[in-house]
């Protein structure tokens, strides 16, 4: 990408040139409309779930519908990111969009349908298919406007920063979305989330798309358009370390909130759930904000190796104890694991997507957190049901040691590759010397 394919709404003005900022390069509304437009995205997995559950009077159904979500981002989130890296996100998003609207319009409709439980399934399915990759692509925006127009000593402050603001966005988006949903269920219908989502889907989602910053044809770092991997360097150990630990993110929040549903709806106040879910986003939020202030040296495999074992402690503590300050103190204690390990997985995204991939490999691991989301939700809910709280909250425990493997396998892929680029370094210098 070169700065004449930068649009120039976004191009930094000749009063800029000087001292490009990042801020001055997307536009004051830029942060704000991406913030929002993500919110359906986190809203759809428990929105199905309440809906359903309403609707067809059965749990296990809910769980399997929100599995059913999971599968259809599974499949077909990373084809959105494609088509994104191939034609621009701005026309992808818009058709995406609308497609969504119309899949949660139809699932409001047939739950209440008398159409079989297969149909609800599709709708569902389709849901997750058609989500809107807000996340992943705002990233990959980022990454390219850093990339091409901040200058070469600043950019990775800034992209570390970044990420970090991203991730922390994330994690307060997926914290209150589930929130969102109960308080929009509760104080009016069931199918009020569906419609929220819709709304949302239809102003922000289309505002994002539209913004200026989505003009480029293409995304994919500070190359030429032209540019760009071949789809089979996607596939690599390095990207599948940071879809587990990702997938493993999205199976700590999925499990934790129906693990705290089950506990709640025992002593009688179910409602209490969502704001006691919240407690774990506050120390998640402030330390993935905090890993901007981390210094070079604290290298992106031992930050991932020094957080995750802090997540398994805390959900450790979580699955060991009925005391409610002590699962408060739990929650902020897996929070501040949480937020730093999805900020350093989301940078070793960016570190190791391929030339011209880069939407396509964020898609992959925003897509992971919700299919590990609606996989552990599905899973900790008929667990709650046939065997107890107890055995629900042992779940997280399970999601944690998953970000904790992805953890120490980063290490081992991180070394191979940097004995892999060592290795023609000294075949050269053993060639020099030969010559010599």
């Amino acid at each position: 990408m070169t700065d004449s394919d930068i649009p120039a709404s976004v191009r930094p003005t000749a009063a800029q040139q000087s001292s490009p900022t990042l801020f001055s390069a997307v536009g004051r509304t830029y942060f704000p409309i991406a913030f929002v437009a993500r919110m359906p995205f986190a809203m759809i997995v428990v929105g199905v779930l309440t809906l359903v559950v309403a609707g067809r009077g059965s749990l296990s159904l809910g769980g399997i519908n929100s599995a059913m979500v999971g599968l259809g981002t599974a499949l077909f989130g990373s084809f959105i990111g494609a088509a994104a890296d191939r034609w621009g996100q701005r026309y992808v998003l818009l058709i995406v969009g609308f497609l969504n609207c119309a899949a949660l319009t139809f699932m409001a409709w047939v739950v209440f349908s008398p159409l079989p439980d297969s149909v609800v399934f599709i709708a569902a399915f389709a849901i997750g298919a058609t989500s809107p990759q807000v996340a992943p692509m705002s990233r990959s925006r980022i990454v390219d406007i850093v990339m091409t127009v901040l200058p070469s000593p600043r950019r990775p402050k800034v992209l570390n920063a970044t990420m970090a603001y991203e991730s922390a966005a994330d994690e307060v988006i997926f914290v209150f979305g589930p929130f969102l949903v109960g308080l929009l269920a509760t104080f009016f219908t069931p199918v009020a989330p569906i419609i929220g989502a819709i709304v949302m889907t239809l102003v922000f989602v289309s505002a994002f798309a539209l913004h200026p910053t989505g003009r480029a044809r293409r995304t994919g770092t500070s190359h030429s358009l032209g540019e760009r991997a071949p789809a089979k360097d996607i596939f690599t150990a390095g990207v599948f370390v940071i879809i587990l630990g990702v997938f493993g993110v999205g199976m700590v929040f999925g499990s934790t909130l129906t693990a705290l549903t089950a506990l709640t709806n025992d002593i009688g106040r179910p409602e209490e759930a969502g704001l006691i879910y919240g407690v774990m986003g506050i120390g998640s939020a402030v330390l993935a904000i905090s890993v901007a202030l981390f210094p070079a040296a604290f290298a992106l495999w031992a930050r991932l190796l020094c957080f995750a074992p802090v997540l398994v402690t805390g959900s450790v503590i979580l699955a060991s104890t009925e005391s409610m300050p002590v699962i408060v103190m739990a929650l902020l204690l897996m929070g501040t694991g949480i937020g730093p390990s999805l900020v350093t997985l989301f940078s070793l995204a960016a570190e190791r997507a391929p030339l011209g991939r880069s939407a396509t490999v964020m898609s992959m691991a925003g897509s992971a957190i919700i299919v590990g989301q609606s996989v552990s939700s599905a899973i900790n809910g008929i667990l709650a049901e046939d065997r107890g709280t107890a055995v629900a909250m042992a779940v997280p425990v399970a999601a944690s040691v998953i970000v904790l493997c992805a953890g120490l396998l980063n290490l081992f892929v991180g070394r191979r590759d940097d004995r892999r680029a060592a290795k023609p370094s000294r075949q050269r210098v053993t060639e020099a010397e030969d010559e010599t």
